[in-house]
């Protein structure tokens, strides 16, 4: 049963907008277009197609002169999930410490009081339960977003996120939809040891049914969340837990992100450097180097883990003809494996050298500080990768 906004919810996203710039121009029509075709029977399609309509805002958001605002990535995800709710009554949130206590992160700071108790749910430690519900509410016409305390947790979740979440769908023959978010921090820390730096991208994306992305900034943050619940797909949004205080400004307008759209970071002619999330920023600090020693990398945040921008991919590697990807993932079975795959399937004639990957290594992440970095990738590293796929 959909829940109204109560008077608190109300007056905290007036509260949330008052920070912001006091003159804030029209939304771009293509954003208003986006908005209006997310309401209930519309016939144009929620989550990805939604936002490629989305998609040319962005440039007029950015070359807004409102300014916009800065914030945490953690505030970035905090903002979207006000906004979706305070929108969309059918939006709720569900998991460990979400309520009163805020969410590890701070995620859902303050969400219980503005939208109360049965929209901001806190959820006793039983993964597999309560992820399961969260799936129930979806097939029942709720909108629900997911929170796992650590992505790694989520593996006791397993068997309702693939058998259920990624297939009902289609084994019910269409009857349901399961527009469900799952979210939540993961990745490699700093010394949280092997059970609390597990990056599971390698266990999902083979599950049929599901779409994966990655943020790596507050902007892209905010836009992929939104455009998760918005979507009728089940999303699996992937967080870093080294990221949650990276800050940057974002538009004050209303925006999102597509959800199989990759991000141009630095266009270049040389080679094409293809990453995501925490490592995206070893990449720029190693492009800094290679700049300097002469060289023009192109570098791209793929943000879609499944499915893979290939269109973007594409027109890249058909002006660079080198690529190098640079993932935190597993080396055996990772992101980075099944993206090379799909590259040689694919362009195979347009590359001049074979593609390489980056990964970690194949060993559980060590305790010790010097001994989690060296199963990581480091910008080091990735500069004489470049310089060796150059000079071959």
């Amino acid at each position: 049963m959909a829940v109204a906004p109560s008077p608190q919810a109300t007056a905290a996203a007036a509260a949330l907008s008052r920070h912001r710039s006091a003159a804030v121009p029209p939304v771009p029509r293509s954003a208003r277009v986006a908005a209006a075709a997310r309401r209930p029977g519309s016939t144009r399609a929620r989550g990805g197609l939604v936002a490629r309509a989305v998609v040319a805002a962005k440039g007029e958001v950015a070359s807004s002169d409102t300014g916009g605002h800065e914030v945490l990535m953690f505030e970035a995800l905090r903002e979207a999930m006000i906004e979706e709710m305070t929108l969309d009554p059918t939006v709720c949130m569900i998991g460990e410490d979400v309520g009163d206590y805020g969410g590890s992160y701070k995620v859902s700071k303050g969400l219980s009081e503005m939208f109360g108790d049965l929209r901001v749910l806190d959820t006793p430690i039983a993964e597999n339960s309560f992820t399961g519900m969260g799936i129930g509410a979806a097939m029942k016409g709720l909108r629900p977003v997911v929170e796992g305390m650590n992505m790694g947790f989520l593996l006791l979740a397993y068997n309702q996120i693939s058998n259920n979440c990624g297939m009902l769908p289609y084994t019910s023959g269409g009857q349901f939809k399961i527009p469900i978010v799952i979210r939540g921090p993961g990745g490699v820390g700093r010394q949280l040891g092997a059970e609390h730096s597990q990056r599971l991208e390698s266990y999902f994306q083979s599950i049929p049914g599901i779409q994966m992305v990655a943020c790596s900034t507050p902007y892209n943050a905010k836009g992929l969340l939104k455009a998760a619940i918005r979507s009728d797909n089940p999303v699996v949004l992937f967080e870093h837990v080294l990221l949650y205080n990276l800050k940057e400004k974002i538009p004050d307008e209303e925006y999102i992100c597509c959800l199989e759209e990759a991000e141009m970071v630095r266009p270049g002619s040389q080679l094409t450097i293809l990453t995501y999330s925490r490592m995206r920023y070893h990449v720029m600090q190693a492009v800094k180097t290679l700049v300097n020693k002469g060289y023009d990398p192109e570098v791209i945040d793929i943000r879609s883990l499944k499915p893979f921008d290939l269109h973007t991919i594409g027109n890249s590697i058909k002006k660079t003809h080198r690529v190098l990807i640079v993932e935190e993932c597993m080396r055996t079975g990772g992101i980075g494996a099944s993206l090379r795959s799909a590259i040689i399937d694919n362009f195979w004639d347009e590359l001049d050298a074979r593609p390489v990957c980056l990964s970690s290594q194949d060993v559980p992440t060590p305790y010790a500080a010097t001994l989690e970095d060296a199963t990581v990738v480091q910008p080091a590293q990735i500069v004489a990768a470049v310089e060796e796929i150059c000079q071959s």
